[in-house]
């Protein structure tokens, strides 16, 4: 019985070393969603963006896995792996900062946006 004790240590120590948080994520930290298995209602994935704006780690649920405070208008499930989060690193300049973009608006289950000015057209 002592041997299998040592054994079953010596396997969890193997295996919890291939299992870390490499990007060092905890509760309030703001992150990147990578936007990879996520299917929302735009025309193309190519053109859609890479990453989704920061958002805040609600909860570690356990390694590797974090509970997200996602939009009300996003129907999908809060919990993702690691592997889908990127650290939102703060800007170190000024002109660095970028307002996420607003979502759109969801009629009949279409997105729309507003124009604000049409720069160029063709006739």
């Amino acid at each position: 019985m002592k041997s299998m004790g040592e054994a079953q240590k010596n396997m969890k120590r193997q295996f919890d070393k291939k299992r870390r948080n490499s990007q060092g994520l905890k509760v309030r930290d703001n992150i990147w969603l990578e936007n990879k298995n996520i299917y929302l209602n735009r025309l193309s994935k190519k053109l859609d963006q890479k990453r989704y704006r920061p958002f805040r780690i609600l909860k570690n649920i356990s390694l590797g896995v974090f509970q997200l405070e996602l939009l009300e208008e996003w129907a999908i499930h809060n919990v993702f792996n690691k592997d889908l989060l990127t650290r939102c690193n703060e800007p170190q300049f000024k002109n660095q900062h970028m307002e996420p973009t607003p979502p759109p608006t969801i009629i009949n289950e279409e997105e729309k946006y507003e124009v604000e000015k049409v720069r160029k057209y063709r006739k």
